[in-house]
């Protein structure tokens, strides 16, 4: 496959610091050869670095190139618009003889990190793609909402990728290690690291996280230093940062998702600041983002058991001994419900599409008929 003049003053970078291998040339090769059977323009392999109302910044070998959408991936956004490019995706990218460049193909997704759609739709919103970490950025000051932090952790272990936790601006609180066993009692089983770019602490710990071909995405609220981590895990200002508001609360700096190398290998996603997180987890997710709880109702004497007053329930047992806190099961109960609704959601969208698609093959039955 060759390749394009970079048309963006950008460095090149081996696509493989950022995790191209053969897996990923097997998945993206035959579609080339098949579409290109009889034509002479060639396709190229990219990763979009970043996405603009339809215009892409894709990673080339040649260098970053801006591209549109071509008519096959147009075609799939109809049905489904999590089909349309996303920050991270790995495509393929044609340049026609007039000039234009265009994302002719979209690689599945290894790993996909989805948040509920604000329109309350049942597809969802993918935040980013084929990522191996999922950063939960939270502040350290103010004190971390636990509640928040599991209701990421359940959309990160969704994602595939696993989940790691940034506990930012450590240097403004007496007691970040005391704040970050609590955080470790509500993230279970996942990597809690203290951090500061004032003093460097826990820098190295993240960088060591993000060997050459990886590619971690930040996830987290406003002002909580999404961006500033970037640029510190970068060594350079590549992303505007501003100052938190007067009452601690963050001001939005980062409007799009944007894939950031990191010198020496790897990459780095920085998100907007999401002001809520819609959930669409299943229930493998909640079971790696509650563990204790999971295994608590499987230990209940009824099958049916509702955890409220029937005989031999575990969970009611070790709410009364104090083995599990209550926020943390009002925690569980309310993103269960939530995920149980999105699943009901999903279900009543696949059985519309179901029934539009029999309608359809009946009409153009009809139709061939006459």
């Amino acid at each position: 496959m060759g390749a394009y003049p970079h048309r963006v003053n950008e460095p090149r970078v081996p696509l493989a610091d950022l995790g191209w291998d053969e897996s990923w040339r097997a998945a993206l090769l035959p579609r080339v050869q098949r579409r290109d059977e009889t034509a002479t323009l060639p396709q190229v392999p990219g990763r979009v670095v970043r996405v603009d109302r339809g215009l892409c910044t894709v990673l080339t070998e040649a260098g970053p190139v801006r591209a549109t959408l071509g008519g096959d991936v147009l075609d799939a956004m109809v049905s489904d618009h999590s089909a349309g490019p996303c920050t991270g995706d790995w495509c393929l990218v044609r340049q026609w003889p007039d000039g234009p460049i265009t994302v002719e193909t979209v690689a599945a997704r290894r790993t996909r990190l989805v948040r509920a759609d604000a329109s309350k739709g049942s597809h969802g919103q993918v935040l980013a793609a084929n990522v191996d970490l999922v950063a939960l950025v939270v502040a350290l000051h103010p004190e971390p909402n636990l509640g928040r932090v599991e209701r990421l952790l359940a959309v990160a272990w969704e994602s595939g990728a696993a989940p790691v936790v940034v506990l930012t601006k450590a240097d403004l609180v007496g007691d970040a290690d005391a704040i970050a066993e609590d955080v470790r009692s509500a993230a279970r089983d996942v990597e809690v690291i203290c951090c500061s770019t004032t003093t460097g602490r826990g820098l190295d710990e993240l960088r060591g996280l993000l060997a050459t071909g990886r590619t971690m995405v930040l996830v987290g609220a406003s002002g909580h230093g999404k961006s500033t981590l970037s640029n510190a895990l970068v060594g350079a200002e590549v992303l505007a940062t501003r100052p938190i508001r007067d009452d601690g609360k963050g001001r939005h700096t980062s409007v799009r998702r944007e894939l950031v190398v990191i010198p020496g290998g790897g990459a780095v996603i920085d998100t907007p600041g999401l002001r809520g997180v819609g959930l669409q987890a299943d229930a493998g997710s909640m079971e790696q983002a509650f563990p204790d709880v999971e295994a608590l109702t499987r230990g209940c004497r009824f099958r049916d058991c509702r955890h409220a007053a029937e005989p031999g329930c575990a969970v009611t047992a070790a709410l009364e001994s104090g083995e599990l806190r209550v926020r943390r099961w009002e925690s569980w109960q309310k993103l269960h419900r939530e995920a149980a609704w999105a699943e009901t959601r999903a279900d009543a969208r696949l059985r519309a599409e179901q029934a539009k698609r029999w309608r359809d093959l009946t009409k153009q039955t009809r139709g061939r008929r006459r």
